[in-house]
């Protein structure tokens, strides 16, 4: 059974297979930057409802600003927006 916290991070229970996509990169992320990736998809919600929409606009942005690796910010993009269009 998966969970899905507040933050709309999925999340395996031991002994499941490993997440695909961008859910792969979510340990690293966390390790990289020390902080949860609900922080990340936070800031991304949050830029996406000031205006900015577009994938690649929202990469340059965590990059830019958060000095965020292009996979690592391409993973958090992807993810968040995914989550964004599920709940439209």
């Amino acid at each position: 059974m998966t969970t899905t916290s507040e933050a709309g991070v999925t999340t395996q229970p031991a002994g499941k297979p490993a997440p695909k996509g961008p859910a792969s990169y979510f340990p690293s992320i966390e390790k990289t930057y020390g902080q949860p990736v609900g922080h990340w998809i936070g800031l991304v919600r949050e830029q996406h409802a000031a205006g900015t929409v577009k994938h690649g606009e929202l990469v340059t942005w965590l990059k830019a600003g958060h000095a965020l690796g292009h996979g690592h910010a391409n993973a958090v993009v992807a993810h968040t927006l995914g989550l964004i269009q599920a709940a439209a």
